[in-house]
């Protein structure tokens, strides 16, 4: 009687860290992200339960292993499907059989982001950090990682190679492990069998003699 519901549980690793970010971006970085999904695995868990007692919107079930479960303040919007068709709380009946089915759908997903900052070198110190101005004229400070190489007119340098007025391109590549868990939920039921016909009653029918 749940909606599903989606549980996103982000596991952070960042993978080939080429220049680390200091400040905001511009339209000088350029952003590609890519996500990729591994095989799912899917858990079903079934609960069934008989309706012993319903009052307003409080309701207590019996369930198969003897256990004996109240669920108060059952909302308005909560919906089951019995005899193929859809009722609230206040249709639910005492004696009446529901099945609740729940679906747990994980599926790890890789969302790798590469940023690429082209820029002309306004001052270096390495093999710290480097300042860019780019192409709208503004300067920006980035931090240099241990053994990062630039892209100047086609050669790899380091950061002792950077020279002021190098117009040079970077690239950070980070990957991002996360575990995406979907949980759907479905309440089915069966109206509870009807009432057994009272039994037979004799009839006394009384002769009286004729005079």
């Amino acid at each position: 009687m749940r909606p599903g519901k989606l549980i996103r549980t982000p596991i952070l690793l960042a993978v080939g860290l080429l220049l680390t970010f200091t400040m905001s971006m511009t339209a000088q970085v350029q952003s590609q992200t890519t996500t990729s999904k591994e095989p799912f695995t899917r858990i079903v868990e079934v609960e069934k339960g008989e309706v012993v007692y319903v009052s307003g919107n409080d309701l207590i079930l019996k369930m198969e292993d003897g256990e004996i479960r109240h669920i108060a303040n059952v909302p308005e919007s909560a919906r089951a499907t019995v005899d193929g068709k859809e009722i609230g709380i206040h249709d639910v009946k005492v004696g009446m059989k529901l099945q609740k089915t729940i679906t747990t759908t994980t599926t790890p997903t890789v969302i790798t982001k590469v940023e690429t900052v082209t820029g002309k070198v306004f001052h270096v110190t390495p093999p710290t950090s480097v300042i860019l101005t780019l192409e709208d004229g503004t300067n920006q400070e980035f931090k240099i990682p241990k053994d990062q190489k630039f892209n100047v007119d086609g050669q790899m340098v380091d950061a002792f190679g950077l020279r002021e007025g190098m117009k040079i391109s970077a690239t950070k590549v980070t990957e991002t492990p996360e575990t995406v868990v979907t949980q759907k939920t479905t309440l089915t039921g069966k109206m509870p069998p009807p009432p057994p016909p009272p039994p037979d009653v004799p009839i006394l029918i009384v002769l009286v003699p004729l005079s």
